[in-house]
């Protein structure tokens, strides 16, 4: 295949142990596969050095509440935001419900209106109509280009100050599209509205600067950025926050509880009932610091070259579509006529390679693509030409099988 570089920008393949010789792994943008040092310092926080954070007045306890809370700094460096801004969630998905519950709930009246675009996940959507349906709220919907990202003129241009807040994705889990995040943040702020972001597909592999893009509320997940499942991220600034109701009740949240009446901690503590998911702060430190060692530009450089390599070598089988901007960050969308992806997906596990297939929790997207579903191969640092080529060959067997 001439179109495929031999070439390896990053040789990273050795730091994850789950990726077995003549595996190749693309559906990163569903879930990242672990380097050894993320599980190291999980296996560590369960192994040597656990306890409880925040309420134990003995040494191990204090040892560990200070590791849980430099997870919170290393959180805050990593955005450049401030450390009483960052506060942890199971995932992007309990964070943007969050927002919704305690901020559109509370802020929201009828006439009021939601901006979204076209290509969101369910994750983005789901939350929105729900605290439009109990505020009265209405929401609208940014189109896309012909190229497949968010049509930011058409957004200014539907935009109006009866609008209090946009929720947008930062990279598309779908088309890999990048949004310039700083524009649409001026846009939003024109009519004086709250903009959120979703940076699932973001923060593994761009630079994210949220003094810099201006946003109001952004939000990830820890398991996409090469760390463990049930950790995310919810970042806001510190007026919104402190404005905000409890998400939930429980130890921890509290400034005074009696029966006759509670009082809150302020921010972040508020949001954060309960015991903490502890060890998995420890496994997003290490994450973070594992892809600032590499540097995330040098990620999406790489990243970057691969999607062009496929994208190349897909172009080639007529039978392919392709959907996405070129320079999609990560992703590579595509469908086979007349083949169903789950299908695609099938062939190619047979063949060692694991491949996303379906409507990606984005069913308005694929309604506006006009299509059920689509295979999705997706980019990580543990990523090479020689998966583009086990790709490859296998999307030539399953033409070969359907034709």
């Amino acid at each position: 295949m001439s179109t495929i570089s031999d070439t390896r920008p990053l040789d990273r393949l050795a730091d994850f142990p789950a990726i077995r010789d003549g595996w190749a792994y693309l559906d990163t943008a569903a879930t990242a596969q672990k380097p050894i040092a993320v599980i190291d310092a999980i296996a560590r926080g369960y192994d040597t050095t656990y306890a409880t954070v925040h309420r134990g007045v003995y040494q191990r306890s204090a040892d560990m509440t200070l590791a849980f809370e430099a997870g919170r700094k290393r959180v805050a460096r990593f955005l450049n935001a401030d450390e009483t801004e960052v506060v942890f969630v199971r995932g992007a998905t309990e964070a943007i419900n969050l927002v919704a519950q305690c901020w559109a709930q509370e802020q929201l009246k009828p006439g009021d209106r939601i901006l979204l675009s076209q290509l969101e996940h369910h994750s983005n959507i789901v939350p929105w109509q729900m605290a439009a349906e109990k505020t009265g709220a209405a929401i609208d919907v940014v189109p896309l280009t012909p190229d497949h990202r968010i049509d930011l003129d058409a957004m200014a241009a539907m935009i109006t100050p009866a609008h209090k807040l946009v929720a947008l994705g930062h990279v598309s889990n779908v088309l890999g599209s990048v949004l310039d995040a700083k524009r649409a943040t001026e846009i939003a702020h024109s009519v004086g509205a709250k903009i959120l972001l979703d940076g699932c597909q973001a923060v593994p592999r761009l630079p994210v600067d949220v003094a810099e893009i201006g946003c109001d509320f952004y939000v990830f997940s820890g398991h996409k950025l090469y760390g463990p499942t049930g950790i995310g991220v919810l970042w806001g600034r510190a007026e919104l926050l402190a404005a905000m109701p409890p998400y939930q009740g429980g130890g921890s949240m509290i400034d005074r509880v009696t029966f006759a009446k509670t009082t809150y901690a302020p921010p972040p503590g508020r949001f954060e009932a309960g015991t903490p998911h502890i060890v998995g702060v420890l496994g997003l430190h290490a994450a973070i610091d594992y892809v600032d060692a590499i540097g995330l530009e040098a990620i999406h450089t790489h990243e970057t070259e691969l999607v062009a390599q496929t994208r190349a070598a897909l172009r080639g089988i007529n039978s392919v579509t392709l959907y996405g901007p070129e320079d999609a960050a990560g992703i590579v969308s595509f469908s086979i006529q007349g083949v169903h992806p789950h299908d695609i997906g099938t062939i190619l596990d047979e063949g060692h390679v694991a491949i996303r297939a379906g409507h990606h929790c984005a069913q308005p997207l694929m309604d506006s693509l006009g299509i059920p579903a689509t295979a999705r191969a997706s980019f990580g640092v543990y990523n090479g030409p020689q998966d583009i080529e086990a790709l490859v060959r296998g999307i030539e067997r399953v033409t070969r099988i359907f034709g």
